[in-house]
């Protein structure tokens, strides 16, 4: 067996990740499914024509999903990354085995070097521990900027995020207007549970990463991520220093 295929298999460690696939589990995530990706297709016919509508995917578990909705169905969605510079392994590792599973070559977008150069000689390599501003200041480099490209020319952009993840997103509609960004956003998992997505991963066999069975739910750049507790919320590991209402990076904050 393929070593990178090997990583990305079922653990034995983390039990979230490989909940009971119980019947009504099964029907509640094909029902779901089914609408998610009826949202997709209605996305398709109203701003795919001309190429204006992309999926913004950090492989994460929910991002896994709807990279399966997309590409294992074949729909006309542009689908792209960001490359911060600072993922764990295990997320490249994704990458690659996502490229063979779907036959596809993902878009990469990377952060303009210049500008982290300059963010690293003023405030050093790991400044954004030091406070909310500098963190976001990381953030707005190596995410905000290369997003702005990405969406350029688009009039909507899917996102896995779901409602239940923390506080930050309660109430998330499953489509809405991004005002900060100027276009529609869509969110069809935004009522899916943690079981819901990981029984749909398991049903279909779709590659995620391995970090999970360690217990990383929520998987950004490697310094701003570590696993959580039993019981601990599933994004405390992601900045993990900072007070739970500022853990946005920017991607996905509400206006108003």
């Amino acid at each position: 067996m393929n070593a990178s295929v090997s990583l990305l298999r079922p653990g034995a460690g983390n039990p979230a990740t490989h909940p009971q696939l119980t019947d009504a589990l099964r029907a509640r995530v094909g029902a779901k499914a089914a609408a998610a990706q009826a949202l997709l297709r209605e996305a398709v016919a109203e701003f795919g024509s001309q190429g204006e509508l992309a999926f913004a995917n950090s492989f994460g578990a929910e991002d896994m999903v709807l990279t399966d909705l997309i590409l294992a169905n074949a729909l006309p969605i542009e689908v792209f990354s960001l490359d911060t510079g600072r993922l764990p392994a295990e997320t490249y590792t994704l990458i690659g085995e996502v490229e063979r599973r779907y036959a596809t070559k993902l878009k990469i977008y990377f952060p303009d070097a210049t500008a982290v150069e300059t963010l690293v000689r003023s405030h050093g390599i790991n400044a954004f521990y030091d406070s909310v501003e500098l963190r976001k200041a990381c953030c707005g480099v190596r995410k905000m900027e290369p997003l702005r490209r990405a969406l350029a020319g688009k009039k909507a952009w899917i996102t896995g995020l779901r409602a239940a993840q923390s506080i930050t997103r309660a109430g998330l509609p499953l489509r809405e207007f991004d005002s900060a960004n100027g276009l529609q956003k869509l969110n069809p998992l935004s009522d899916w549970t943690e079981a819901e997505v990981w029984a749909y991963i398991r049903i279909n066999e779709v590659p995620y990463n391995a970090l999970h069975d360690q217990f990383y739910p929520s998987i950004g750049c490697a310094p701003c991520t570590r696993a959580i507790a039993v019981g601990e919320d599933v994004r405390a590991g992601r900045w993990w220093w900072e007070n739970p209402e500022s853990k946005e990076c920017g991607l996905h904050v509400k206006e108003g």
